[in-house]
């Protein structure tokens, strides 16, 4: 039970910290906002020449636009999570006294980083989603067990996006600089994840390989469960394998990481 109370004070914690960026979180708003209307009418000019592509209508094209514009912060799928921090902390030696603190390292990240999403979601991802919806078509559901099913996608999501940032954060150790690790964590997340454009619309073997990498249960299973083009059970079976594949070999790398560091400078 302390060590329950102290997670959920490290994810109050990070909520805290970035509700405190008004400014960022309203830019954030805006620019979510006019990015979500560029791809909506995009979206409307593809899908009216090429009708069900994907096998999405026009209102579930619409309607993952603006889900993607509400998680693309609180995802951090471009990066900017707690993995920035963190690699700035080994960088520089201060992981040290993370090291020392009587807490899991990786659930102490992983904790600030559900704080940091869950922010980030109802600051910056819940207006442009209800714009979206005031302003165009939509394929929402009208049952509470499908929203209910979409809130427990979301934090598989969340706790699968924070592994796939948690292992490019561990790297600085032996890479001792992040930048090149976050250029590429930043395309990655972009291509794989859906962002751009959905998933099941890449075509072949790109398509095949695209869907079953942990990328894909970022987005595109959480919009296919809120739409119905899924099966609940299915997505959680696997949005959890790989949160606990990545999780599991988070651990792996962070023992062999710890066992060998060396803090600069002393």
């Amino acid at each position: 039970m302390g060590s329950a109370r102290l997670y959920l004070a490290v994810a109050v914690g990070g909520f805290r910290r970035y509700a405190s960026y008004r400014a960022a979180t309203l830019a954030g708003v805006f620019t979510n906002t006019v990015f979500g209307l560029i791809l909506v009418y995009t979206y409307l000019a593809l899908w009216e020449e090429r009708p069900g592509l994907g096998g999405y209508d026009q209102s579930q094209a619409v309607t993952y636009v603006w889900l993607g514009q509400c998680l693309y912060a609180t995802l951090a799928i471009q990066g900017g999570g707690a993995e920035k921090d963190l690699m700035e902390r080994i960088r520089t030696g201060e992981i040290a006294v993370d090291l020392y603190r009587p807490a899991d390292l990786q659930v102490w990240w992983l904790a600030g980083d559900l704080g940091r999403a869950g922010f980030q979601m109802l600051g910056r991802g819940v207006v442009p989603f209800l714009f979206g919806s005031l302003f165009f078509p939509m394929a929402l559901p009208a049952e509470a067990t499908a929203w209910a099913a979409f809130a427990v996608t979301l934090l598989l999501a969340a706790v699968v996006s924070f592994a796939i940032r948690y292992l490019a954060a561990l790297s600085v150790f032996w890479l001792m600089d992040g930048m090149g690790v976050s250029q590429v964590l930043m395309i990655t997340g972009v291509f794989f994840s859906g962002i751009v454009l959905p998933l099941n619309v890449f075509p072949g073997a790109l398509g095949e390989v695209a869907r079953v990498l942990p990328w894909a249960a970022q987005l595109q299973v959480p919009a296919d469960v809120l739409m119905g083009e899924t099966d609940p059970l299915g997505a959680f079976a696997f949005q959890g394998a790989w949160a606990v594949a990545l999780l599991g070999l988070g651990r792996l790398l962070q023992s062999a990481a710890t066992r060998r560091v060396v803090v600069q400078g002393g």
